[in-house]
Parts: structure tokens; C-alpha cells; sequence
């Protein structure tokens, strides 16, 4: 499985982005799908992530309420629709998928995409 991320760029504080990440291959509904980010000399952290049938869906305290986790498997594409947006959401999102389920490590995830870099200014 390939995976391309897009959608990323500079928006103001308040403001909205919906990334998207591309899957190539037939495979793409037998995976559970996750998005991550990262800044740089931190760690890469989860974000939030989508079950095979898109029936589970799990986000980090930190973006609760405010990103939304999505799929459309005849597209083989898995979104992320950011609202709401503060400046600590600032970072590069990747996107992964993850063969045995849904798992909020990074170490669990099988192919990851190129990432996109957010930048949310003051």
C-alpha cells in the first residue's frame, strides 16, 4: 500500500483544513487507517484513527471535538477535517495504515504516507 497526504497549509487560528490521504492498491478496506503529526524534536503523536468499515473512529484528548476521522473505501482515501484550529496544531500529518486494527501507536502501523505540513498562525 502507497499513501499520499495532501490538503496541508497555513491557515489562521479558528480556521479550517481537511486533509486527505490517497491509498493506492485493492487492499485499502482491509486496513484501519491513522493519522499522526509531528513537530520537530518531539515525537510523532496520534491524532486519530478509523476502523476497516469506518464504523470506529478514536481521536487524541487533544483534538477531540474539534477533527473528525473519515473514509470513503470506494475512493481508497481516509480524511481528516480539522476545525477550530490552534496554533499547537501546528506540525507535519502523516497518514498509516495499520493491517491488524485500530492502535494508537505509531509502531503498530504498517505503511505511512509522505506526511503534510499544517501550520496554524496566532
Amino acid at each position: 500500500v502507497q499513501l499520499q497526504a495532501s490538503g496541508g497549509g497555513l491557515v489562521q487560528a479558528g480556521g479550517s483544513l481537511r486533509l486527505s490521504c490517497a491509498a493506492s492498491g485493492r487492499t485499502f478496506s482491509r486496513y484501519a487507517m491513522g493519522w499522526f503529526r509531528q513537530t520537530p524534536g518531539k515525537e510523532r503523536e496520534f491524532v486519530a484513527n478509523i476502523m476497516w468499515s469506518g464504523s470506529l473512529t478514536y481521536y487524541a484528548d487533544s483534538v477531540k471535538g474539534r477533527f473528525t476521522i473519515s473514509r470513503d473505501n470506494a475512493k481508497n482515501t481516509v480524511y481528516l477535517q480539522m476545525n477550530s484550529l490552534k496554533p499547537e496544531d501546528t506540525a507535519v500529518y502523516y497518514c498509516a495504515a495499520n493491517r491488524k486494527g485500530l492502535s494508537s501507536s505509531e509502531r503498530e502501523y504498517d505503511y505511512w504516507g509522505q506526511g503534510t505540513q499544517v501550520t496554524v498562525s496566532s
